[in-house]
């Protein structure tokens, strides 16, 4: 450190002999520290006149230090000496002899000077409070902060400080009130008066009771009553109505709000108009939580008429309870339509199936299925089912001929025959682990004599807009209480969906992010729920693109997306969550390693990691072997066109697509993004050349064909694909069954039929009044039929 001196020295009087001397030559001390201190920064510790330049900030870079100043008679001048050690920190009232001190930069030497030549001492604290005071008359806050922040840090006893403290958070909160940041000003009111409670008390809870005012008005605004209400109920907690006034203001307000829209739900009850009542009653407890009788109106239209309303992402154009590319058609199709075969959960052997017209048997060697059919035991139109006509549907489903011919079960069957008028039994060709998978077949009022895509569920779809679908009971309720209407609501986005069930426009949510599932938990009125099996997301060919269609180009494209980065960062939000990862293959992988669910993973095959130079380098030798192909066949080479990347109209599926394509266009990829009309989730021919799935791969046994076969998603016909997915379909016990799902996964992992991304474990929220919603549900409508408000 340099140090810079005016070339004449101290002026220090009536000093012993050796004191003298040290004063006639502190100018040569001074030379010797310039000589023997690094040449960093230049700071003047020492003149013999005037006083320091001012440094504002840059004082707290310097070394605390404390400034004497010398009298004109003695000379003048000034020094600046590291802390000096006396009593309370001030100047003595009768101070008699001398003060020995030191210079900053050269500690080593020793001088003293007599109390009569010192003029005044400024202290270092005294100096910081100094420029944090006249910082916050100039409401320069952010850089008295520093100031404030060493004195409470060094000096938190010493008399003033909380003032001080007291006075920038008052004089802050002014100044963020008069730029209109209310929020930041009730923060900073709310911190001075657990501060310093007694602090200009009068002054600040008028502030307080003012900024409130202001801030609940734009709340009011912009119908945020639920946020509203709980920002009074803390205010009104912590200070009380008679502290702050706007307190009683807005209750009454609320009050009266409340009771006219209490007033209103009571007129739209009296002419039934029973949807309306609902809104209008929940919209008033918002308003009100404490409003007389307001729970009450509730609960009392809820017993008239039970509605639910549910938040989605996607509303079904298509009902199809067995589809496993269309997150919404699969929801909303077990709530019209019954299958014959339904999945109930995951066992230790893959899943839980139950017959819905009655019960199965299965003999011990697996070689016979027999179905009891049990009309009595079901709600009408199921109970007009007949042996003959469902051993009939069976058999059709084996025939080649037949629309609805399905290759895994015509390769298990070998007959089908009646033992009696309710009792089928199948015959098979070789032991099967479950044929009950085989049999997900949809149940509409055809079977009964009605009409095709007549209902048979507990519902029916009544009333359908852009954003709202309406489905009705579709026949008597089994009790006063079951819900008559359900409700699904389209969100624009999850977080959207979140907003709106905390606010009470909605009672259920279908489908959460991760980070909103971890936010809905904390609430008190919230249940958060996991459904036991993940989805897998991938992107399937939908086209005859030329490059699309080889597995070298299609293994580049795995290489240019950085898999992990997009999950962790863009879906996860940068938060862990069990079960969610990057897979290497289109089978889930289960929640662990250990998890039964992830029977047809193969956990030794590593996902490829983010390689975009081995990916330019694929694509280059792609390009040359299609050239060479083309040569070889006298042919044109293929050109080269823009990927045409689809995706279903949801914000989770746009946020990976959007950052997929960016990661293409790094290694030089022109993408087109083709977002699917709401309820699609696979382009129509020829409009895309890839498509985003989430696909329910729940039971690979049968999921497997229906997504790699050739009439299958992916349509794939290549030869090693075709010969896993038979000898799967041969397979005699649990542990065959195993082996070819692992080889099939390698298979897929090779050739790439399609591309597997990740891994999401989906979770749903409703409101814990609503009852019989259960857990360990694998489609949230499972349990419709059993839900009542409580």
């Amino acid at each position: 450190m340099q140090l810079i001196f005016d070339a004449r020295p101290i002026r220090v009087s009536g000093l012993p002999t050796r004191k003298k001397w040290i004063a006639a030559n502190a100018w040569s001390l001074f030379c010797l520290a310039l000589f023997t201190t690094p040449l960093q920064a230049q700071i003047v510790n020492y003149a013999d006149s005037g006083v320091p330049d001012p440094v504002g900030l840059e004082l707290l870079q310097e070394e605390p230090h404390d400034l004497i100043f010398f009298t004109e008679e003695s000379g003048g001048g000034w020094v600046k000496t590291p802390l000096l050690d006396l009593p309370g920190r001030r100047m003595p009232s009768n101070p008699e002899g001398g003060l020995l001190f030191e210079v900053l930069g050269i500690e080593t030497q020793k001088l003293t000077a007599k109390w009569e030549d010192i003029e005044r001492i400024d202290f270092w604290e005294k100096r910081l409070e100094r420029e944090t005071a006249d910082l916050i008359a100039k409401q320069d806050f952010k850089g008295a902060y520093p100031f404030l922040a060493v004195l409470i840090r060094d000096y938190p006893e010493r008399p003033g400080i909380k003032e001080l403290r007291a006075e920038y958070l008052l004089q802050d909160s002014v100044y963020r009130a008069r730029q209109g940041d209310f929020k930041a000003t009730l923060a900073t009111l709310e911190e001075l008066h657990r501060f310093a409670p007694e602090y200009k008390k009068d002054v600040v809870l008028r502030a307080l009771s003012g900024v409130t005012d202001r801030l609940m008005k734009k709340l009011v605004d912009d119908e945020q009553f639920t946020l509203a209400q709980q920002m009074l109920a803390r205010l009104e907690k912590e200070y009380g109505a008679r502290q702050l006034t706007s307190i009683t203001k807005w209750n009454d307000s609320f009050l009266a709000m409340a009771m006219e829209k209490r007033k209103e739900a009571l007129a739209a009850k009296d002419r039934e108009d029973y949807r309306a009542a609902r809104l209008l009653a929940r919209e008033s407890v918002e308003l009100s939580p404490g409003i007389e009788g307001g729970q009450l109106l509730v609960r009392e239209i809820d017993t008239i008429y039970p509605l639910v309303r549910v938040g989605v992402l996607q509303t079904a154009t298509v009902l199809d309870p067995t589809r496993i590319d269309n997150w919404a058609s699969r929801r909303s199709g077990r709530l019209v339509y019954r299958t014959l075969f339904e999945m109930k959960g995951a066992g230790p052997e893959g899943g839980e199936y139950d017959f819905v017209f009655g019960d199965t048997e299965m003999t011990p060697d697996r070689m016979q299925l027999d179905l009891d059919l049990q009309p009595e035991k079901l709600p009408p139109p199921l109970d007009q089912v007949r042996g003959f006509y469902l051993a009939d549907v069976l058999a059709a489903r084996a025939q080649r001929t037949s629309p609805t011919y399905f290759p895994a079960w015509a390769a298990a069957v070998d007959a089908i025959g009646l033992s009696g008028p309710q009792r089928i039994e199948c015959l098979l060709r070789r032991p099967h682990v479950l044929p009950t998978c085989l049999l997900q077949v949809p149940i509409d009022g055809e079977w009964f004599g009605g009409k095709p895509g007549e209902p048979t569920g507990t519902y029916r779809r009544d009333v359908v807009t852009d954003d709202t679908v309406r489905y009705v009971l579709a026949r008597e309720p089994d009790s006063p209480q079951q819900i008559k209407e359900i409700v699904e609501v389209r969100t624009e986005s999850a977080s959207d969906g979140v907003t709106m069930l905390l606010k009470g426009e909605l009672d259920m949510l279908d489908q959460l992010f991760p980070a909103d599932a971890i936010q809905l938990s904390r609430s008190d009125d919230i249940r958060v729920e996991k459904y036991p099996l993940p989805t897998v997301h991938m992107l399937i060919p939908c086209s005859d693109h030329p490059f699309v269609a080889e597995s070298t180009f299609r293994r580049a494209l795995l290489y240019a997306i950085n898999r992990q980065d997009i999950l962790q960062g863009e879906l996860l939000q940068g938060m862990e969550f069990p079960g969610c990862q990057v897979v290497s293959g289109p089978f889930p992988a289960g929640m662990d390693p250990n998890d039964p669910l992830g029977y047809a993973y193969d956990q030794e095959i590593l996902a490829r990691g983010y390689e975009p130079r081995l990916s330019q380098l694929l694509m280059t030798m792609n390009e040359n072997q299609m050239k060479s192909e083309a040569e070889r066949k006298k042919d044109e080479v293929p050109e080269m066109k823009p990927i045409r990347l689809a995706f279903p109209s949801d914000n989770l599926s746009r946020v990976a697509c959007e950052a997929i394509s960016t990661q293409w266009k790094l290694v030089g990829l022109e993408v087109e993004l083709v977002e699917l009309p709401v309820g699609r989730t696979f382009p129509d021919a020829d409009t895309a050349d890839l498509v985003y799935v989430a696909a329910a791969i729940w039971e690979p046994i049968i999921d497997a064909r229906r997504l790699l076969g050739p009439s299958g998603l992916a349509g794939s016909t290549d030869q090693l694909v075709g010969l896993g997915l038979r000898r799967l379909e041969e397979a005699r016990n649990w542990r065959e069954v195993r082996d070819q799902l692992l080889v099939l996964h390698g298979i897929t992992h090779h050739e790439l039929p399609v591309i597997p991304l990740w891994q999401m474990v989906d979770s749903y929220a409703y409101r814990r009044s609503l009852r019989g919603v259960g857990r360990d549900i694998v489609s949230l409508y499972q349990d419709a039929d059993k839900w009542r408000w409580q």
